[in-house]
């Protein structure tokens, strides 16, 4: 599976497709210059159990990493991963609600 990502500057998302259909999505919203906030994700129920969800925040905390962008995380699925993977909170906003 390749995880893709499409962004407008206001949205955007990290997404798998499979035959042309979105099978797995992490959604973002742009908060400044260099910050997102991680909005929500969502796994077709075919998927899921097999680490599709943490493939894409992984891919997204890359992706940080190399734009130097930080995160707000609002996603509950992406808040526990978070929590349990303290090797990403560098891709972290100071600032946590």
């Amino acid at each position: 599976m390749t995880i893709q990502q499409e962004d407008n500057k206001q949205r955007g998302s990290f997404f798998i497709e499979e035959n042309g259909k979105r099978v797995a999505e992490l959604a973002y919203t742009w908060r400044s210059n260099s910050v997102i906030s991680l909005d929500h994700t969502e796994v077709d129920e075919s998927l899921e159990g097999k680490g599709v969800g943490s493939a894409l925040v992984e891919y997204a905390a890359s992706f940080a990493r190399e734009t130097g962008i930080k995160f707000i995380v609002y996603c509950p699925f992406a808040k526990i991963y978070f929590a349990r993977h303290k090797n990403l909170s560098d891709v972290l906003a100071p600032t946590q609600d």
